[in-house]
């Protein structure tokens, strides 16, 4: 036993670019990919990690001095700059227990399935890291391995059972049958969503309101390129920090090229971990014939929606300076403005496209991004140095539009961080009201209920 973790501790000491491969050969085996294969998934995503973190030093050693001389010019103290979900998705697949968390999260779906209890199928393991970063940074705050576990289980559960119930507006209003949405970035949004549209349902000027998102497009296009989003973030806060004319340019390109370049580092990740899904896929689909199952797939699929990439436009400008103005918050919105349209998707599902609706939402979500992300951002930074990511300067934070900033993480994680023996049992007990309500009294899939029982009946015959 000695010797086994011996080489764990060896292991983990060479960093995630050598973690990574390891750990992911080891899951693709399991799933049943040969090893050459699993290891060029791995070894892809190790070289996806390795990107990620030249370009984390290179914007933080950019904009770090820059959002300093920002604060002690103007007196907004936004110290904790985002990185961007990508940078974050590297930090949680760099954690020592990433392996464990992956297989626990796959286990509830599993499970689920087996008791009839959910109707997703989640090939989407790519996306499991939104899932395990509460895992990590739980760990990582208390030191006890079965609390970050079991905080992933409850994420995981949570989230199946979400992208159950937002199912059926999927289908009717992107058109998408037989799939769900399991993807946190996107379901996240839902817990905010849906009380607030109901309230908002109870007004009549917002129920009637005829601004169309026709109307919102003409006013749109040039500036919700991401690369031109980086330059004018990056020169505003060169100008805000008191930078000449060209240290201002210079600023405006170097964030533009971040938000360029961070994407297609990101896509390494998926890249590694597309041969890994389909694996996964083919597993579960042979072990569970005959079921109605809905097929997790990333909220991608519908983010290019017109009605969603309008809604994100006008969302970012005014996150951006709501940023500026919103009590306690700490977060400096920059690379994760680009992924704005996940934050809001199925909301303009659940609102049929009601686009003021969809403003007024889509901004108490942003707020709720900025709060619960100025709040957990000392422990993400923490984590972060931990895995070997070198911050520019010793007084910024990072922190992100994912991770504990959505607020179904941020509560799952505070219920496991914050006197776990009171507050885990109060998060269970809520979940478990909204279950019954939605299950219970709103039969949300009562028709893939209905395929379940006659499967089973003509297997009987």
């Amino acid at each position: 036993m000695q010797y086994v973790m011996d080489g764990f501790n060896w292991l983990i000491a060479a960093g995630p670019t050598v973690m990574l491969p390891v750990i992911i050969t080891i899951i693709g085996l399991i799933f049943g990919l040969n090893i050459g294969r699993g290891f060029k998934s791995g070894l892809t995503l190790g070289i996806g990690f390795a990107g990620i973190k030249l370009i984390l030093d290179f914007m933080t050693t950019n904009v770090g001095p820059a959002a300093k001389a920002m604060v002690e010019r103007t007196g907004v103290h936004l110290t904790a700059l985002d990185v961007g979900w990508g940078s974050i998705a590297a930090v949680t697949w760099a954690s020592p227990i990433i392996a464990i968390l992956i297989f626990a999260i796959l286990i509830v779906n599993i499970v689920l399935l087996i008791l009839k209890r959910t109707h997703t199928l989640d090939v989407d393991i790519w996306n499991y890291h939104h899932i395990a970063i509460v895992g990590v940074m739980v760990y990582f705050v208390t030191k006890n391995i079965w609390l970050g576990i079991g905080s992933s289980i409850v994420m995981g559960l949570i989230t199946f059972k979400l992208a159950d119930w937002s199912q059926p507006m999927v289908e009717s209003f992107f058109k998408i049958p037989g799939v769900s949405l399991p993807t946190v970035s996107a379901l996240s949004s839902l817990v905010i969503a849906w009380p607030l549209n109901w309230l908002l349902d109870r007004i009549p000027f917002f129920r009637k309101a005829k601004f169309s998102i026709r109307d919102a497009q003409k006013y749109l296009g040039f500036f919700g390129d991401s690369m031109i989003m980086g330059l004018i973030i990056g020169m505003a806060i060169g100008a805000l920090a008191g930078y000449n004319v060209m240290r201002i340019l210079q600023l405006g390109v170097s964030m533009a090229a971040v938000l360029v370049l961070i994407p297609k580092m990101t896509s390494l990740f998926m890249e590694g971990l597309m041969p890994i899904s389909e694996a996964a896929q083919t597993w579960s689909q042979k072990r569970f014939k005959g079921r109605k199952l809905f097929i997790g797939l990333d909220a991608a699929v519908v983010v290019g929606n017109q009605d969603v990439i309008t809604t994100a436009l006008i969302i970012i400008p005014l996150t951006i300076a709501m940023s500026l103005v919103l009590p306690g918050n700490r977060v400096l919105p920059f690379a994760d403005l680009a992924v704005v349209p996940f934050r809001v998707a199925l909301v303009v599902a659940l609102t049929n496209g009601n686009l003021l609706k969809n403003i007024i939402i889509g901004l108490v979500v942003t707020a709720s991004l900025l709060w619960c992300g100025s709040a957990t951002a000392p422990v993400l930074t923490a984590i972060a140095k931990s895995v070997g990511i070198k911050l520019g300067t010793n007084s910024l934070l990072i922190s992100s539009f994912a991770a504990t900033s959505m607020i179904q993480s941020f509560l799952v994680y505070l219920a496991f961080t914050w006197h776990p023996l009171i507050s885990i049992p109060i998060l269970l007990i809520g979940f478990g009201l909204v279950w019954y309500y939605f299950d219970g009294v709103k039969k949300v899939n009562a028709a893939a209920d209905a395929a379940d029982k006659k499967a089973v009946a003509e297997a009987a015959k």
